[in-house]
């Protein structure tokens, strides 16, 4: 079995503690999720600020901070990429 890609695993999204939206980069709300956080620093998850351009897994999806929205990149299983 092949190791998973390293990055930190962040988890679930807890819904009492403040995570910053996920999408697909090509979805109907990203431009309007992305006009309600213009040009955010930081990404939340679980309360835990990440900078912009940082890589995250949560479970198996492997997530990147967009100015404060989180976007499905891929995936952290490297069997199922």
């Amino acid at each position: 079995m092949a190791e998973r890609i390293a990055k930190p695993q962040v988890g679930a999204p807890d819904p009492e503690l403040r995570t910053s939206p996920i999408l697909e980069e090509f979805d109907d709300d990203y431009l309007v999720l992305k006009q309600q956080v213009p040009g955010e620093p930081v990404c939340h998850f679980n309360d835990k600020r990440y900078a912009h351009g940082t890589y995250v897994c949560s479970g198996d999806t492997l997530l990147r901070c967009d100015y404060g929205v989180w976007i499905r990149t891929g995936s952290c299983d490297p069997d199922n990429p």
